[in-house]
C-alpha cells in the first residue's frame, strides 16, 4: 500500500489523482491532502477520502479547517502554513507525493519531498524551472524517486531507456515536446490584441487551473517545459525542440542515432500519465478511454509561431544564460499573467514584460535556496514596477 500525498489536492492535478487513487483503494491511499486557501473543498476531499491530515497553505484559516473537519465528524489532523506544508511533504505519513501546486509556492514542499527520499510525482514544472540542479541534488541526497507527471515528460520519461539515462550514452539525439498550440493556434498578433481572460483560458483539448491555461496561450508553458527537460533529462537546448501538435494524441517523442523515433501516444487525459507515475514500474488502469486510431484521423505536426508567441523563445534564452535566468524569466511570468487575468495588462503585453524583466536583471550562478528566493522576489518587484512605468 502506497501512502500518497497530493499537495494541491483541489486542482485539476489533484481530482485526476484522486481518481486513480479511487480506483485502486487496495493499492494507494490519500493520506495528506493539502491545498491553498479552499476549505470547503478540502474538507469535502476529506470527507470521501479520509486522509491523516489536511493542510492549508493560507495559516489564517486553519482554524476554519479544524472546524469543519470536526463538524464533520472526522479524525483527520488539521495543519496551515507552509512550514506544514513542508512538514507534510516530508514526514512519515506518505511514501509518494504528488507536487501540484502551481507556481514558485511549490517550491519549498517540492524540495522538502524530494530531499526525504519520496517517490515524487512532480507537476510543480516551475520547481524544476527555479532549481533544477538544487531539485536534482535533493532527489539524489534523498535517495529517492522523481517521475514527472506533465504528459510531455512523462512520455519522455517512458521513451527512454531506464527513464533518465546518459542521453549520449543512449544514442539519443532529440526530444521533441508536442505543444497544442493553445487556443489562439494559427492566430497573429494582430489578432490577439484585444484577448480577454476567458478567451485564453479556453483551452480546446485539456482542462487546466486559469494560470496553465494562459501559459499554454503564450507557449510559454512550453517553454518552462523545455528547461525542465532539460534539467530532467540532461538535455542540450539544441537538442529539445518544440513540434506543435494540435490533436495531442502524440505526447512526446524521443528520436535516436540509428533514424528510430518512439513515441508515447493516448489520449489527452492526465490520468495516465499519473496512473503511470503512481504504479511505476508497473502499470494500472487509469480510467482512461483506449486510443481509437482510427476514428482519430490524420495527426497533423507544424513548426511553432515563435513570432507570434514569442513566450517560447524567451524561455529558450533564459535556459542558455543559465544561473538565475529561469528564475527571473518564471517570477516575471507569473506577474505578468496574474496582471492579464485581473486585466490590468493586455495579452501581448505578457512576453512583453518579461522581456523587459529579463534585460534588467543579469544572471547569477545559483548559490542556493535562499538566493533563489531573493532573486525570485527581486524579479517580481522589478515586473511590477516596469508592468506600472510601460505597460498600465
Amino acid at each position: 500500500m502506497r501512502n500518497v500525498a497530493i499537495l494541491g489536492a483541489t486542482g485539476s492535478i489533484g481530482a485526476s489523482v484522486l481518481d486513480v487513487i479511487a480506483r485502486h483503494p487496495d493499492r494507494f491511499r490519500a493520506s495528506v491532502l493539502a491545498a491553498h486557501r479552499k476549505v470547503d473543498e478540502l474538507v469535502a476531499l476529506c470527507l470521501r477520502f479520509k486522509p491523516d491530515l489536511a493542510v492549508i497553505a493560507d495559516a489564517a484559516l486553519e482554524t476554519a479547517l479544524r472546524d469543519k473537519l470536526v463538524a464533520a465528524g472526522l479524525a483527520t489532523r488539521a495543519a496551515a502554513g507552509m512550514q506544514a506544508l513542508n512538514d507534510a511533504a516530508s514526514g512519515e505519513l506518505c511514501d509518494s507525493v504528488v507536487a501540484a501546486i502551481v507556481g514558485a509556492a511549490g517550491l519549498e514542499s517540492t524540495l522538502a519531498a524530494a530531499r526525504a527520499g519520496k517517490r515524487l510525482l512532480l507537476a510543480n514544472k516551475e520547481s524544476v524551472v527555479m532549481a533544477g540542479p538544487l531539485l536534482l541534488d535533493a532527489v539524489h541526497a534523498g535517495g529517492g524517486e522523481l517521475i514527472p507527471v506533465d504528459s510531455e515528460h512523462n512520455a519522455i520519461f517512458q521513451c527512454l531507456p531506464g527513464g533518465r539515462p546518459d542521453l549520449a550514452a543512449a544514442g539519443v539525439r532529440r526530444i521533441l515536446l508536442t505543444a497544442s498550440g493553445g487556443p489562439f493556434r494559427g492566430k497573429k498578433r494582430a489578432d490577439l490584441a484585444a484577448i480577454t481572460p476567458d478567451q485564453a483560458c479556453a483551452h480546446p483539448k485539456w482542462n487546466m487551473g486559469r494560470k496553465i491555461s494562459v501559459d499554454s496561450a503564450t507557449l510559454m508553458n512550453k517553454g518552462l517545459e523545455v528547461i525542465e527537460a532539460h534539467w530532467l533529462f540532461g538535455a542540450t537546448p539544441m537538442q529539445i525542440e518544440v513540434v506543435v501538435h494540435p490533436q495531442s494524441l502524440v505526447h512526446s517523442l524521443v528520436e535516436y542515432a540509428d533514424g528510430s523515433v518512439l513515441a508515447q501516444l493516448g489520449n489527452p487525459d492526465m490520468r495516465t500519465a499519473l496512473a503511470h507515475a503512481l504504479a511505476w514500474p508497473e502499470r494500472i488502469d487509469a480510467g482512461v478511454a483506449p486510443l481509437d486510431l482510427v476514428k482519430s484521423g490524420a495527426l497533423q505536426f507544424e513548426a511553432p509561431d515563435r513570432d507570434t508567441f514569442r513566450c517560447l523563445d524567451l524561455a529558450y534564452r533564459a535556459l542558455v544564460e543559465g544561473g538565475t535566468a529561469p528564475t527571473v524569466l518564471n517570477a516575471a511570468n507569473e506577474v505578468a499573467v496574474g496582471a492579464f487575468l485581473e486585466g490590468s495588462l493586455p495579452f501581448l503585453a505578457i512576453a512583453e514584460l518579461i522581456e523587459a524583466t529579463l534585460d534588467a536583471i543579469s544572471a547569477e550562478p545559483v548559490a542556493g535556496i535562499e538566493h533563489l528566493v531573493h532573486v525570485d522576489l527581486t524579479a517580481r518587484n522589478v515586473a511590477q514596477r516596469k508592468m506600472r512605468q510601460e505597460f498600465c
